[in-house]
C-alpha cells in the first residue's frame, strides 16, 4: 500500500503565495509521475501540474508562470509553489501519483484565496 500525505493549504490574500507539499510512503517501487489536481465547488477535478521522474514538467495554461512543481525522488515528495494567487485558484488541491503500476490520491488540502 502507498499513502499520500498533503500539507500546506490555507487562506491567503490575492497576490499571495502558498506552498503545498505531498509525501508518499509505503511499499513504493517506482514513482513515474507526480501531479497536483484541484477541484473547485461545482467544477470537475482538473489537472494543475505534472512532473515526470525525469524532471520534465507540464502545467495547465492558467497557472503557467505562477505555479512551480518540483519533486525529490530520494524522499518521494512533490511540492507545488503557488505565487500570484487569484480568487479563482480557490479549490481543494489533491496530490496524485502513478507508482507500482497503480494510481494513488491524497485526501486533499483546501486553498482559499480571498481578501
Amino acid at each position: 500500500q502507498v499513502q499520500l500525505a498533503e500539507s500546506g493549504g490555507g487562506l491567503v490574500q490575492p497576490g499571495g503565495s502558498l506552498r503545498l507539499s505531498c509525501a508518499a510512503s509505503g511499499s513504493i517501487i517506482t514513482i513515474w509521475t507526480m501531479d497536483w489536481y484541484r477541484q473547485a465547488p461545482g467544477n470537475q477535478r482538473e489537472l494543475v501540474a505534472t512532473i515526470f521522474n525525469s524532471g520534465l514538467t507540464n502545467y495547465a495554461e492558467h497557472v503557467k508562470g505562477r505555479f512551480t512543481i518540483s519533486r525529490d525522488n530520494a524522499k518521494n515528495t512533490v511540492d507545488l509553489q503557488m505565487n500570484s494567487l487569484k480568487p479563482e485558484d480557490t479549490a481543494v488541491y489533491y496530490c496524485h501519483i502513478r507508482a507500482n503500476n497503480r494510481e494513488y490520491w491524497g485526501q486533499g488540502t483546501q486553498v482559499s484565496v480571498s481578501s
